[in-house]
């Protein structure tokens, strides 16, 4: 059976309802594309075709049959993005055989991670995603810099976009923003939230404690910045992650690469037996990471940082509000959270830095669309969504000459809210002045509260 509801712009079919399918639906039906949904359960399609401009087909998203249904012979993309990484690269596989769409597959078993290059290019896939390693190396960049709130790589990983929260009695609270500058260098602020306002500020705002602050660096600068500041901040050199999933198996992973002592706490045996083998300078402890007095006898309260990466939101934020209580002020809590949508009620609760995996996933195949929309002279290398999806910071590759180019930026009529964060030329990273132009060849990143830009001449008037 199919619903019918229709939008304009790019035919796209998302195969797979769940928290990454409706992630999907929500932000690229918001961005004027028109979206064809499959699930194999009816109530589900239904749902979310009363609720966005969508069809909906209920199905099996691997069908030929089901596949013609939803129109994939005049797609131009298809995502799967179902919980079963094998129907994902099925689905893509069919879709290949039968239409000239792309192809992206949500790919999260580690045993595929090593060969995801080769089954991409073996497949004909734009992209295979897997949002659970996303997600831990986000979650990773943030423990080797724990004064931060959150950590996003721009060009190719030579520049960050840090933020963090300002506390009582720091040097910058009721700092000007030209103040900052004049101490700092290579260092610039692109957005401040405010009591849930945000700004994209000036030289002549006013930092206050309570801000929470997102500024762009090089990467090699972001820990002199926080030393200027009076932040002490170093990479942790321990960590205690509750639950014993993929997700945990990715994080330990990467933490005990960079030198991290790791502790997991896993319910269930068989599993801690598997981790035991797959990781062998961890140490796995089987019990409830719920159970306080357990929790006590590993050593929260006396740990670095300290991760729940249960399957449930829930306990993950009550983990997070317990270590709160319990652990030093220096400690690093970090929560991921994959289903709830409650951003008001989870930003009130201080959780400090949240991970939502399904935000991340979105965001990236959200890039790939705005690219394959955008005009040849211009490409979007990296897309981010900051302050609850109010404000995009975006990188452009600037292949050619336009209107933007070889114009000192105080020349330019740029848009309201929005700022030039960085110029990458070669490889060096800008951190612009009025004076400074941008030059067929550089990447830009902007930040921006304005949404679905495709094309860096969008920055103008």
């Amino acid at each position: 059976m199919i619903w019918q509801k229709k939008a304009k712009g790019l035919n796209i079919i998302i195969v797979g309802c769940g928290t990454v399918g409706r992630t999907l639906v929500e932000q690229l039906s918001g961005e004027g594309h028109s979206i064809t949904i499959i699930d194999k359960n009816s109530e589900t399609v239904q749902e979310i075709c009363n609720l966005y401009d969508v069809l909906g087909v209920a199905g099996n998203g691997a069908s030929f049959g089901v596949q013609k249904e939803a129109g994939i012979t005049d797609s131009d993309l298809i995502i799967a993005v179902t919980e079963s990484d094998e129907l994902n690269l099925l689905c893509c596989t069919v879709a290949r055989r039968i239409a000239k769409c792309a192809a992206i597959a949500r790919v999260c078993n580690p045993e595929y991670n090593l060969e995801i290059e080769y089954l991409r290019e073996k497949l004909g896939l734009a992209m295979i995603i897997n949002p659970v390693l996303i997600a831990s190396r986000e979650i990773a960049k943030i423990l080797d810099l724990p004064r931060a709130l959150s950590v996003n790589s721009f060009a190719h990983g030579q520049a960050e976009l840090v933020k963090f929260k300002i506390p009582e009695g720091s040097m910058l609270d009721n700092m000007s923003i030209s103040d900052l500058g004049a101490m700092t260098e290579n260092i610039i602020i692109c957005a401040i939230e405010r009591k849930g306002e945000i700004f994209i500020p000036s030289g002549n705002f006013t930092m206050l404690a309570g801000d929470i602050i997102s500024f762009v660096s090089p990467r090699k600068e972001v820990q002199g910045f926080f030393k200027k500041t009076g932040f002490k901040t170093q990479h942790v050199k321990n960590t205690m992650i509750v639950g014993g999933g993929i997700s945990a198996y990715y994080l330990a992973k990467q933490l005990i690469n960079s030198g991290v002592d790791v502790k997991i706490i896993e319910k269930n045996k068989a599993r801690c037996e598997e981790l035991n083998d797959l990781l062998p300078k961890a140490i796995i402890i089987n019990g409830d990471g719920s159970d306080e007095g357990l929790l006590m006898e590993e050593g929260i309260d006396t740990v670095e940082s300290f991760v729940p990466l249960t399957d449930s939101d829930e306990e993950n934020i009550l983990l997070t509000l317990y270590a709160n209580q319990v652990t030093k002020s220096s400690t690093k809590v970090i929560t991921k959270i994959n289903r709830l949508s409650f951003g008001d009620v989870i930003n009130n609760l201080d959780l400090g830095s949240v991970i939502y995996p399904r935000y991340i996933t979105a965001v990236t195949i959200l890039a790939y669309v705005r690219a394959r929309s955008a005009r040849r002279s211009n490409s979007i290398e990296t897309l981010y969504h900051m302050f609850n999806q109010r404000v995009e910071a975006i990188e452009f590759r600037v292949e050619e000459s336009s209107e933007v180019t070889d114009v000192p930026i105080m020349n330019l009529k740029l848009k309201k809210n929005l700022l030039i964060s960085f110029i990458n030329r070669q490889g060096k990273i800008i951190i612009p002045s009025g004076k400074d132009c941008i030059k067929p060849g550089d990447s830009v990143m902007i930040v921006t509260t304005h949404k679905g830009f495709v094309d860096i001449s969008e920055i103008l008037e």
